[in-house]
């Protein structure tokens, strides 16, 4: 029955399926590498710039839980997840749209709350959605294939202010705000593909039909806030123990994460142009090498999601992200120390293998050990595990920044690296089920 209710795809239907995941790593991409100096250009300094990022932590913490659990239990003619994928992404493109406009430090701060709201209230039942439409023999293939998109999506992301200067637009014209005009174009870029291709998985690929039995069942369950709390409260406590091991993994991974990418254009600033003036020049000339690494990366990335799947089928998914992650960790220590534009690509290898491995094989390690009625809330939750080490990144690095790093951009990178060699170690104690 279960064969017969999900039919094996072709390669190119998982394809198809995942495109939307394109226009949202579009998106987060251009966050990742813009946000940090769009706050600086608005006034920010370096020691509040993560308190600044706070938006996509806390909006992913309270939103993605619900939305996943949400999903579960929605039944309308388009679907369970669909609903969700086509309101976030309508509005993901409007604060797209907006935010090179932002007037002051505080509006971008507050758009960039609205945006990650809209990108979370689609992330989680996209997840959910490839748990839902493919047997578990193909879960290795969807979720690697959403990294794949990954890669590419940030590679062109972060790459847009340097094709767009390519294509004639000078790279000094900045508007009232400070912001360059580049960066607006990008934005504008990452609206249209937010919205337009979520749109085309949504009309290529839909869901499954929902068995009477299925529809029953979530019809039975009561409705309203507190029964979705509910569902949320009964799923941390039924947590599978695969998904509890998982969890200090993600801790160490994502605060070294964020670390990076907050930090990595004031390093680079800092070891390649000798400034730490956001109005500089050598400061713009950061951002757009920032750019060319951050998308050099994530083609790596690309590339490493399709060339990672026969090694996650033969070695299993724990073995491979951990080598990828200690890979990372090692390119990371050596970054602030490189002083030639060439050989900073070198640590970039490292770092585009362990997000292609981020961007998968965590969620093929958990979409084994779930009940598949409870994907979207399991996802959902599974999020928590990304947004919490980032909060608790965000409100103790300003702490220790000037007392412990020493006010210095380069020793937060190096701090990254160790943390992603902890998450390596971390998750080989991480305890799979049986296939």
């Amino acid at each position: 029955m279960t064969a017969l209710r999900k039919p094996p795809l072709s390669f190119w239907q998982v394809v198809n399926m995942n495109v939307g995941f394109f226009g949202i790593q579009f998106s987060f991409g251009l966050q990742q590498s813009n946000m940090s100096p769009i706050y600086q250009y608005l006034g920010a300094d370096e020691a509040s710039l993560p308190l600044l990022w706070l938006a996509g932590p806390v909006t992913g913490l309270l939103v993605q839980p619900v939305i996943g659990a949400m999903s579960d239990r929605t039944v309308t003619r388009w679907g369970r997840r669909t609903p969700y994928f086509m309101i976030g992404a309508l509005l993901c493109s409007l604060g797209l749209l907006l935010m090179p406009f932002s007037p002051t430090l505080w509006f971008a701060a507050g758009l960039l709350w609205i945006l990650d709201a809209a990108n979370n209230v689609t992330m989680e039942p996209y997840r959910a959605f490839v748990s839902d439409r493919l047997d578990r023999s193909q879960h290795a293939t969807g979720f690697l294939m959403q990294s794949a998109f990954t890669g590419l999506a940030q590679t062109l992301a972060y790459l847009a202010p340097t094709l767009l200067l390519l294509l004639g637009m000078n790279k000094d014209a900045i508007g009232d705000n400070h912001i360059p005009q580049v960066t607006l174009a990008a934005f504008i870029v990452g609206a249209v593909l937010s919205i337009s291709t979520v749109y085309w998985s949504v009309r290529s690929t839909p869901e499954l039909p929902l068995t009477s039995d299925e529809m029953a069942a979530i019809r039975a369950r009561p409705p309203g806030w507190a029964a979705t709390l509910g569902d949320i409260w009964l799923a941390v406590k039924e947590m599978p123990p695969t998904m509890r091991r998982l969890w200090w993994m993600k801790l160490f991974q994502w605060y070294g994460m964020m670390c990076y990418w907050i930090y990595i254009v004031p390093a680079l600033a800092q070891s390649m142009f000798g400034t730490a003036d956001a109005t500089s020049p050598g400061f713009r000339e950061a951002s757009l090498l920032n750019g060319q690494l951050g998308g050099f990366y994530n083609f790596v990335a690309f590339g490493a999601a399709f060339a990672m799947l026969p090694f996650t089928r033969r070695l299993g998914a724990q073995r491979v992200h951990a080598f990828c992650l200690t890979a990372a960790g090692v390119g990371m220590w050596f970054i602030p120390a490189l002083q030639h534009k060439a050989w900073l690509f070198v640590p970039m290898l490292g770092i585009g293998l362990a997000w292609a491995s981020m961007m998968g094989n965590p969620y093929v390690l958990l979409a084994g050990s779930i009940p598949p009625e409870r994907a979207g809330v399991y996802m959902g939750i599974f999020n928590m595990f990304i947004v919490l080490p980032m909060i608790i990144q965000m409100l103790t690095l300003p702490l220790i920044y000037h007392p412990l790093l020493g006010g210095q951009p380069g020793n937060v990178i190096r701090l990254a690296g160790t943390l992603l060699i902890c998450a390596a170690v971390a998750v080989c104690f991480v305890k799979t089920p049986p296939k």
